[in-house]
């Protein structure tokens, strides 16, 4: 168990305090653990995967973070499905799939997360997401460990029903027989379409709102708001696609966290449309970002 760790070094937006505590448990038994000292500790948990969609707030988060190690990142093939670890990159669990001639996760291709993560999530790209392929995971929390269905999850569209504190393990993806050359194929078209849209090589934590049921998409709508490119301190709404910020060098959360809210409100004022965020808040940094909603 680490103290003091600086949480911006391991966040892709690069932004964020230290951590009080920061734990890489590499087993189950490990996890478990660091699950129940924090509990007796009254601390809060948060799992930081790989550092994508979460934003961190400036002065530090007063709990612990956990980072899974180990076998809790380890990837494996058996039969038809993919069984990965909680902290195993979606493109390494991408990787051994398309080795083993098993597609259906070409979709991850887009998502710079950890397979845990995904799930948390339900992280999705280019109409396909998790729920889609997701057989059943092992969900730890204080209590121990215990598999969970899809349906048992609550898995809907970029969310679910885990919350923090409950950290998934493992997770067995169940995937169908497909050449590996049709799967590089289809790899290599979505992920050209990724870079010619989004600022694939600049520092942001993914997209920063969910779609709304609406004809535009989030950053569709925010490039009609004339956001592209508006910056307030070191973070800017990235001038490729409004539905990313952007640490133009130097940003803070509080400065991502502004633009947040002024895209919110932009969002609002003009299509009548409450933007749901997509990243995790970790603290109650997120409570301002409802300025200009209707709630």
């Amino acid at each position: 168990m680490n103290e003091g760790v600086q949480l911006s070094r391991l966040t892709t937006i690069g932004t964020g305090g230290p951590a009080r505590f920061l734990a890489e448990p590499r087993s189950v038994a490990e996890l478990t653990d660091a699950l129940v000292f924090a509990h007796r500790r009254k601390l809060p948990v948060v799992t930081i995967g790989l550092g994508s969609n979460i934003l961190v707030p400036d002065e530090g988060f007063d709990g612990v973070f956990l980072r899974l190690r180990g076998e809790l990142a380890t990837v494996s093939v058996e039969d038809t499905a993919v069984i990965a670890g909680g902290g195993a990159p979606l493109a390494v669990c991408l990787h051994k799939a398309r080795a083993a001639s098993l597609g259906g996760l070409e979709f991850a291709c887009a998502i710079p997360g950890s397979a845990g993560g995904g799930v948390w999530m339900n992280a999705g790209a280019y109409g396909g997401d998790i729920a889609g392929v997701l057989r059943r995971a092992l969900v730890v929390d204080c209590d121990g460990p215990a598999w969970r269905t899809p349906g048992e999850l609550g898995l809907d569209y970029r969310r679910s029903e885990l919350r923090h504190g409950q950290v998934v393990a493992r997770a067995e993806l169940a995937l169908r027989h497909r050449p590996s050359e049709a799967i590089k194929a289809t790899v290599a078209e979505l992920q050209t379409l990724r870079k010619e849209a989004q600022p694939t090589n600049r520092r942001t934590f993914g997209s920063v709102f969910k779609n709304p049921e609406h004809e535009l998409t989030a950053g569709r709508m925010l490039d009609a708001c004339g956001l592209r490119g508006y910056r307030i301190g070191g973070a800017q709404i990235s001038p490729k696609h409004a539905n990313f910020i952007e640490n133009a060098g130097g940003a803070t959360t509080a400065d991502a966290l502004a633009l947040v809210v002024a895209a919110k409100r932009a969002a609002h004022e003009h299509f009548g449309v409450t933007l749901e965020t997509e990243v995790v808040m970790v603290g109650d940094i997120g409570s301002d970002t409802s300025a200009g909603s209707s709630r």
